[in-house]
Parts: structure tokens; C-alpha cells; sequence
């Protein structure tokens, strides 16, 4: 063989070798950021409303021995973000829904009730906004009382993605809220007092209408009286509170009395809502699929979103 052929078959080779080397990284890199959001945002602009609060660096663990699958828990948290999943381009259709993980107002169930529900909404063509609020309870915050600092969070939250709209190619009156235990009683509290805001005002976003399109609570906490038979002073329903889908277990620990309470006093305003309690399936499951009904509840929320015109 001639040396200039065998040169043309060794460089041959090698660029072989380097095309599968590059492609093996590439597809290496899609796999490493699958679940990362389209980008992160502060909520506030500078520091938060009374923060430096000393409570230390934010933490991140991910599972609890014997847990599977595991949860990442996030915690300490004393800059409040904003973290968005976007939809295809061809499916997106202008709805976002921004998402308050549970956690019992100490922890934030990160990926469990946030990211992994950000992702399902994307293939509803839904932008998907997971909101890093403010946790543990603060020193000063009222015994017995949730924390104001998740409640300022959350209303800065709803008119920041407002005032995004436009650049994030949203309609301004397709935006949700949607959460978890005491996500859930975050996104019900911001959706009873979107009139008023917890802070004071910082710019032009702060003008903007605080005020969720519709809300959607799974499994909600915190919501009713000692006895169960009422909701809180701090959760005051009348006509003007967004429509509202709700599911919770009957067996659940935190008391399904949380959604129907809600409901009905929804259903006094004569506002929209729908509500479903399953037979079992506890509480903290957020949308992983087990042995129990509960786990159909994102297929009928996709359902009432549809009806309702969020998706198309």
C-alpha cells in the first residue's frame, strides 16, 4: 500500500474516533442537564424584605436513608428564585402556572413538588415557574402563624412573571399557581390576598395584578380551623379569589377537611372549582405514580385545564 493511501486511512480513523468522542460528549451534556430550567431568575431585585435573617448558607440534600425514589430537600433559603422550565416552541400555548413546593414551611421538597411537576406542565405546552421561597420560619415570625416571608415571596413572584410576559411569550391572563402541603396553603394565601400586598413597594412591578388566573392545591395544609369545620382568618374566600382545582386522599395525615373547606366556601362565592378526594394514598407524593387512585389527579387537572381554555 502506498504511505500517501495508508496516511488518508489513519487520518480517516481518527477523525472517526474524534466524531464519537464529540457526539459522546454531546449527548453526555443533554443527559447531565436534563431537568435544568430554561433559566433562573431573583425574585426581588436586592435583598429580600428583612433579610440578612442569620440563618446561614442554603442547603441541599438529596434523600433520607431507605427513601426511594429520593427527594432533594432544600433548605435555609434567604434568596428566593424563580426557575423556569419552557415547552417546546411548537407545543408552548402562552400558559404559566408557578409552583410553591411543600415542605412544612422548613424545607422545600425541590424536586418531588417542583421541577418534576415544571417538566410534566411543559409537555402541556405550560411554562413551568418553580419559586424558591424563603424557609425555615424566621425567629420573629408569630407562634402559631405561617411565615410572612413565603407570603411576600410568593406575591412578588406572581407579578414579576407578569411583568415577564412579553419577553417570556406568556398571556398575561393565563397565569396559575399551583402547590404542595404548605405549598398549598402558600398558593391559597397568595390567591386570597393578591389585593394587598406583605411588603412594601419596591417598583413598577409591584403595580402589576398579583392576582393568580386560577389556583391548583394538592394535598393543601394549614387551611382550616383547629376543629376542621372552617377556614383560617388569613384564608378569606368572596368573589374575586381565582378558580381553584383541588385533590387530596381521605387517609391523608393533614386532613382532607383542608381542600373541602376550600371548596365550599368557593362554591359560597360561587367561583369555579372542582375537587376530588381519593380513598388512599396518604400525603407527600406530589405526582409519582403508585398503587393508588390518587396518582390519577395530574391527569384530571389536565383535564380541567382544558376545559377551562389554559390548554389548548
Amino acid at each position: 500500500m502506498a504511505p500517501s493511501t495508508r496516511l488518508r486511512k489513519v487520518r480517516a480513523m481518527r477523525l472517526g474516533m474524534l466524531l464519537v468522542c464529540v457526539c459522546g460528549l454531546v449527548l453526555g451534556t443533554r443527559e447531565a442537564i436534563a431537568g435544568e430550567p430554561t433559566l433562573v431568575v431573583n425574585v426581588w431585585p436586592g435583598v429580600a424584605p428583612g433579610e440578612p435573617s442569620g440563618i446561614g448558607a442554603e442547603t441541599s440534600v438529596v434523600g433520607r436513608p431507605g427513601e426511594n425514589p429520593t427527594t432533594t430537600r432544600i433548605g435555609d433559603v434567604t434568596q428566593p428564585t424563580l426557575s423556569v422550565f419552557r415547552p417546546a416552541e411548537g407545543i408552548a400555548n402562552g400558559t404559566a402556572v408557578v409552583i410553591c413546593p411543600g415542605g412544612a414551611y422548613s424545607i422545600l421538597a425541590w424536586d418531588k413538588e417542583g421541577t418534576e411537576i415544571a417538566e410534566w406542565l411543559n409537555t402541556l405546552g405550560i411554562t413551568g415557574i418553580v419559586l424558591k421561597y424563603r424557609v425555615p420560619r424566621r425567629p420573629n415570625d408569630a407562634k402559631g402563624e405561617p411565615p410572612l416571608c413565603a407570603l411576600q415571596d410568593a406575591q412578588r413572584a406572581l407579578r414579576l412573571v407578569r411583568s415577564k410576559a412579553s419577553e417570556w411569550k406568556l398571556d398575561e391572563a393565563k397565569i396559575g399557581l399551583l402547590g404542595f402541603s404548605a405549598g398549598g396553603h402558600l398558593a391559597a394565601w397568595a390567591s386570597t390576598n393578591h389585593n394587598s400586598l406583605s411588603y412594601p413597594a419596591i417598583d413598577a412591578v409591584d403595580k402589576l395584578s398579583g392576582r393568580p388566573d386560577f389556583t391548583v392545591l394538592i394535598y393543601p395544609a394549614y387551611l382550616v380551623t383547629p376543629d376542621n369545620t372552617a377556614l383560617t382568618p388569613l384564608i378569606t374566600v368572596n368573589q374575586q379569589t381565582p378558580p381553584a382545582f383541588l385533590a387530596h386522599a381521605y387517609d391523608d395525615g393533614v386532613p382532607a377537611d383542608n381542600s373541602v373547606q376550600y371548596f365550599l366556601a368557593l362554591k359560597r362565592a360561587q367561583v369555579n372549582a372542582e375537587l376530588h378526594i381519593y380513598p388512599s394514598g396518604g400525603h407527600g407524593y406530589g405526582m409519582r405514580p403508585s398503587q393508588h387512585t390518587v396518582s390519577s389527579w395530574p391527569k384530571r387537572l389536565e383535564e380541567w385545564l382544558r376545559a377551562r381554555s389554559w390548554v389548548k
